[in-house]
Formats: structure tokens, sequence, C-alpha cells
């Protein structure tokens, strides 16, 4: 039921009304895939904690489901490689604090599993400024306000592919876009499709004005991470059966030397050597930061694509690389004691994370906040002797630019141990409205066969929100049965100009 009280004037004449409306909500749409652990239409709730000040939240959610039957089945194939078949169906959402959906996306007017141009895992959600969400799939970014009316739908410019995981707007209405290149020619001659290693920059018209091609800025034979990483939960290619195996370095200079390229781990463009998730501007040195999550590290690289810093274990980088990696310190500004990849007392490098994210609010040309979700695979650059070992963090480290160093100033998600383990995907984001730290621990919660490596059901992932400093949420909701990408808070004044 809602009410609406309006007054009407007509020639001078002014005449008060109130009209009440019974509006009917039909059941929300979705494919369904007919696999085991599909148990729901669409995720379901359960709402822990709510602390009066949050109650008035609502929270964006984008998940994903498996395709269904209807999925396709392209690949690139000239050049080879590429991330094209890399697609889940959409399950996007904006619930309240009681757990109720009060917004879906019916997303079959814009999306077609059957249409490589049409397809993709949309991923990289954000409200802008003007209140309206900007995100990606596949091949295509786009800009929509929560009706469902259309900025643009573009397809990604000529000579780029496979866009995922991240589409950030700039503070001077641009937009950073996380892509592939469509054609590189490697060193070695191959021309192939890359992996998640270009970031480009297009205006408000759709123009790329600039580019950030990763292969040509870092180390792309650094296979320090790639060699401890559990290939059973690379990416989102979750295979059970590969549960802790990691690749030896034999086996990767072995891949090398062959035409197997496209979505798979292994050194060198055409692979998924860099895994970017996340990136982010920085107005204050014009400046990108990217989530690399197969170098576990956040990486701040110039407009002259110079790296900055690195904000990552030590270990594997080379040269220039290794001068630019931050110095660990305690909250007085002393070095901590590190040896390796593992240091003393509390500070811990993020591992296979997810977002890196600039706190703009308290940050400076100086000081840089940075939020980062901590997945936690491979942590202390080696797999654990049982994988009920392993947990995930949401962390705010302070970094001093000059200094070079870097200070954990808040973490939370270790004291939850493996039941809150979220081995891919997930969020930390701060937000100014309430002061707090939002995190979706998005792939957390599933039940797992420790004998056999096969997980049993889908996640159950959490939502936390904390009040900025607190060990403790604020907000815990539990969702069942579903992959999550990531969430957010959502702001209906200014979706609709309030």
């Amino acid at each position: 039921m809602v009410e609406v009280s309006y007054t009407r004037t007509l020639r001078g004449n002014s005449e008060n009304f109130k009209d009440t409306y019974q509006l009917y909500a039909p059941p929300t749409y979705t494919e369904v895939a007919g696999i085991k652990a599909e148990r729901h239409a669409l995720f379901g709730t359960e709402v822990k904690k709510v602390d009066p000040e949050f109650k008035d939240r609502l929270y964006f959610i984008n998940n994903i489901a498996e395709k269904s039957g209807i999925g396709t089945r392209a690949v690139w194939n000239n050049p080879v490689g590429g991330a094209l078949q890399w697609n889940f169906f959409p399950q996007n959402a904006i619930i309240d604090t009681a757990g109720d959906i009060r917004w879906y996306m019916f997303a079959n007017p814009i999306y077609d599993l059957r249409d490589m141009y049409k397809a993709g895992v949309m991923m990289g959600f954000k409200q802008n400024d003007d209140g309206l969400l900007t995100w990606g799939y596949g091949q295509r970014y786009v800009k929509y306000d929560l009706m469902g009316r259309e900025v643009f739908n573009r397809r990604l410019p000529d000579g780029y592919a496979d866009f995922s995981h991240a589409m950030d707007p700039m503070q001077n209405g641009n937009y950073l876009v996380r892509v592939a290149s469509s054609g590189h020619v490697r060193p070695d001659g191959k021309h192939v499709h890359t992996v998640r290693d270009v970031i480009i920059e297009v205006d408000p018209n759709g123009q790329v004005v600039d580019e950030w091609r990763l292969w040509d800025i870092l180390d792309p034979y650094r296979d320090t991470v790639l060699k401890v990483l559990d290939q059973g939960a690379v990416c989102l290619n979750i295979d059970a059966s590969q549960a802790g195996k990691t690749l030896s370095a034999e086996e990767l200079a072995r891949m090398d030397q062959n035409d197997k390229f496209g979505d798979i781990v292994g050194s060198g463009a055409g692979r998924n050597w860099v895994h970017v998730n996340s990136v982010d501007y920085d107005p204050t040195d014009d400046s990108i930061i990217i989530s690399s999550r197969h170098q576990s590290a956040l990486i701040k690289i110039g407009r002259d694509k110079q790296v900055k810093w690195i904000m990552g274990s030590p270990e594997g980088w080379k040269g220039d690389f290794a001068k630019k990696v931050l110095k660990p310190v305690d909250k007085n500004g002393k070095p901590i004691t590190c040896e390796g990849s593992t240091c003393e007392g509390d500070f811990d490098w993020s591992w296979t994370q997810h977002t890196g994210w600039r706190v703009d609010s308290k940050s400076d040309k100086n000081i840089f906040y940075l939020s980062v979700f901590d997945n936690g695979d491979a942590r202390g650059m080696e797999q654990p002797a049982l994988p009920e070992m392993k947990y995930s963090r949401a962390v705010v480290y302070k970094i001093d630019q000059k200094k070079m160093t870097v200070e954990q100033v808040w973490e939370y998600g270790k004291e939850r141990g493996h039941e809150w383990y979220s081995p891919v995907t997930s969020l930390t984001e701060y937000h100014e409205d309430k002061n707090s730290v939002f995190v979706y621990s998005a792939t957390a919660g599933a039940t797992y066969n420790f004998k056999t490596g096969a997980f049993e059901s889908a996640p159950n992932p959490y939502i936390n929100e904390f009040k900025w400093g607190d060990k403790e949420p604020s907000v815990e909701i539990q969702f069942e049965s579903t992959s999550g990408y990531q969430a957010m808070p959502v702001d209906l004044k200014k979706a609709f100009g309030g």
C-alpha cells in the first residue's frame, strides 16, 4: 500500500489530495540452471544484526548464477585465447535491512546468454555522483538509472575485448574500464587476445583518451604468486578436483613454450598473469591504483606509466620494482621486522585480494588510506597444511607516500576463521555518509568436504557494515545458496534527485 499526498493548482486555485495505491509486485525472474547447488530461484536472506542507525540502509546486491543450458559456447579463436567464454547469469537486486527485496533487475532486455555481444558477467557496479549506475559485462559497458532508462550502452572500443570486474567513474567525468587487448603480438610473434591486463580511460562520449598496458608496465613473468595459488579456486573457475594443487616452475615454463592461451593461470601476455579485479583513481597526482589478484599486490601507477608504489610482499619483485615495495610500520612509525612474506605482530599483506580503493575523504596528497578485501589464498606465499586453516580479512591500510611506508590500521575476519573465508570475489569499501566500512564476503559459507576437496553447497555469503574503527559489525546479513560478486549501500535520494 502506498499513500500519496499532493496539491493540485489550477487557474490560481489549490486543492489538496490524498490517494492510496495498492501495488502488486510479481515474483522476480531468473534463469534456472538445474545444478545440484541451486536451491532457490533467488537467494534467501537471514538478518542477524542491524544497529538502529543502519536501519535505513538499502543494499545493492551483485550476485551471479550458473548459466543455463542456453548459455553461449562461443570462444575467441583468431587471435587465440581471451576470456570471452567467462559467463554467468546476473542476479542484481536491492534489499532492505529486513532482508526483503525492494528492487530487482530484469536484465533480459539488454542481456542474452546466446549472443556473445550481449552476454558476460555483470560486474563493476558503481552508483555515480548523479545517482545513476554504471557497470560492464562481456563486450559492453553501460549506464542506466534505477528505473531502467538508458544513458548509454556501448560496445567496447575497437582493439579491446572482454570487460570484467571494474568500471570506475573518475572525478574528471571519464571512466576507467578494465579490459584486454583484442590483438596483441607477443615478443615471440604469437598473436593473442590478452586476459585482464589493460586499463582504458574513456570520456563521456566513449572515446579512449589513455590506456595502461600492464605487460609493458609490470613484469608479466613474475610467477612467485602464480606458483602458490590454489588451482581449485582461480578467479571464478572453481574446480574442486584441483583443490590444493599448485603449479611448479617447470609447469609454468612448459606452458610458455606452447600455444595454450586464454583464461588460465600462466605467465606472459595471453594468459591470466595479473588478473586486475579493481581500479581506482587518485586525482591528487593523476594516478590509478590497481588490485592484482595473481600478483597479490595493490599497485599505484602514474599517468606516465611508471610504478609509484607496490603494496604487497617483496618476494619476487626485481630491480626498480623492488625499490617500490612499501615498508611496513607500526602505529608509531617504527619499522616492522619481516622475513620473506611474513611480518611480526598483526601486520599482514593482502593475499589474492579483491578491491583496493582509496578512501577519498580521509586521504590527501601524502597520506593514502586503502580499503582491501584480503581473500587469503596463498597467504604467506604458501598453501596451509590444512585447507580449513584458510581465512579472509577486510583491511584498511594507511600509506605514507613520501616515506614509502604502510601501516595496517584496521582488520576484521581472522577471528571468524574458515566459516568466513571467501576464496574469490568480495569487497571492502568506505562510505562517508555513515563513516562506515562496508564488507561483502561474497563466496563465504560454503559447505566443503576437506577429504575430497569438493564444494558440497553454494556459498552462503555475508554482508557486514562497521562504524569506522569498530571491531564488531553494526550490520550482519547472511545470504543462502548464492555466489556473490560485490555489493554496496545504495542512495535513493541521490538516485531520484532528492
